[in-house]
């Protein structure tokens, strides 16, 4: 069985699916270790997993100063966690290499052990292409200014020499042609895994209390982090007669939220459950929120925020029909007006379990671990006997 290595970066929604495609190898026998920023490490913790800190994470920060995303551009792209990931590929001698698409400094150092790899996009790829291009000029702009090399350019990074496992549906990719597996691109399907501490919560409701249940599910990540944002989404949905529960993440201490007579707030909690049951979803666009609000056919508010997936995930859901996008800034009133007319409109709700029926039966992780073990297969058959 093969050894395998992730080099992954702690985004709030980047570590779950990569968490997931790992569960999905180890059932069959392989091995996986991971290394990551200093944030993924304590996410680890709960897994079974090896867990590898990049201690020079940050070590050349001065050079993406001018940056406001200055840490996450810094690891994701610095000659510094390039080396470092080469010396991780020496030392844990992978069979092979999974690795995060905007993680360019470890995709670099990938690429020059000569190791079979491939590349995990677990963002919905033709709807955030142009943002991705962006970033990636970005980031070898910062590398240039300090006096090392530039990146390769964006449509090196689409390289045909390089498999690319996208977990996201292919039916609403922008380039049809691609869902269906041309070149070097693999749509798996969402790989919808949950972390350790999204757990069923006990709900404050009578078992027959009929008001429909609304969830409030924004990032996860300390740096998106929107206490006022919670708090507008719940004095919006405070006067309507819904259930209302509302997950916070690890950055946002619920007693700083002011929670109406409806509504609970927890730091996390099992959103297949909650989703299963809603009558609505608000969020702010994260993939990995947006696909599983569609798998389950619930009709989806997003605020969508400044990370550049975010909007395009809000498009989707626009393009399906499936719900209503508004801005952060929207106050409490335009909320409650857009889930009132997202709730007393069945067509919202027609729509999204519609889209339910474009998932396969299969969660992408699984496709993705058949995508690996393909490519371990070949690997195999070139070596000689």
């Amino acid at each position: 069985m093969a050894r395998i290595l992730f080099l992954v970066f702690s985004g709030g929604g980047n570590l779950p699916p990569s968490l997931g495609i790992a569960r999905a190898l180890t059932e069959r026998g392989h091995e996986a270790v991971f290394a990551g920023d200093p944030e993924m490490i304590p996410r680890m913790k709960p897994t079974p997993f090896c867990a590898i800190e990049f201690t020079d994470a940050y070590a050349q920060l001065d050079l993406y100063r001018q940056s406001p995303f200055g840490r996450e551009l810094c690891f994701l792209s610095s000659p510094a966690v390039e080396s470092q990931a080469r010396t991780f590929i020496d030392d844990e001698k992978p069979d092979f290499i999974l690795v995060d698409y905007l993680f360019l400094a470890a995709r670099l150092a990938a690429r020059r052990s000569k190791r079979p790899a491939a590349v995990m996009v677990h963002m919905a790829l033709s709807h955030v292409a142009d943002a991705f291009r962006g970033i990636i000029e970005d980031m070898s702009s910062f590398r240039e200014k300090g006096g090392f090399a530039p990146l390769p350019p964006f449509e090196e990074h689409m390289s045909s020499e390089e498999r690319v496992i996208v977990t996201s549906l292919g039916a609403v990719q922008q380039g049809r042609a691609a869902s269906e597996g041309a070149g070097n691109i693999r749509y798996v399907g969402p790989a919808l895994e949950m972390e350790a501490d999204a757990r069923p919560i006990a709900l404050p409701w009578r078992k027959d209390d009929q008001r429909p249940l609304a969830l409030i599910s924004f990032s996860t990540d300390p740096i998106q982090a929107a206490p006022d944002l919670i708090q507008r989404t719940l004095d919006a949905l405070a006067p309507l007669d819904l259930r209302v529960v509302a997950t916070v993440g690890r950055a946002i201490d619920p007693d700083r939220l002011t929670v109406p007579a409806n509504a609970v707030v927890a730091p996390a909690a099992d959103h297949d459950a909650l989703m299963a049951a809603a009558a609505l979803v608000v969020t702010h666009g994260g993939h990995g929120t947006v696909m599983r609000a569609l798998k389950h056919g619930a009709p989806t508010l997003v605020l969508p925020g400044f990370i550049p997936d975010q909007a395009p995930n809000a498009a989707i859901v626009a393009e399906l029909g499936a719900g209503r996008v508004l801005g952060q800034e929207s106050d409490a009133a335009a909320i409650r007006a857009a889930a009132e007319d997202i709730l007393r409109n069945p067509d919202y709700r027609a729509k999204a379990r519609r889209a339910a029926g474009l998932f396969g039966p299969r969660d992408g992780a699984l496709g993705a671990a058949d995508e690996v073990e393909k490519l371990l297969a070949r690997k195999a058959a070139d070596e000689p006997a």
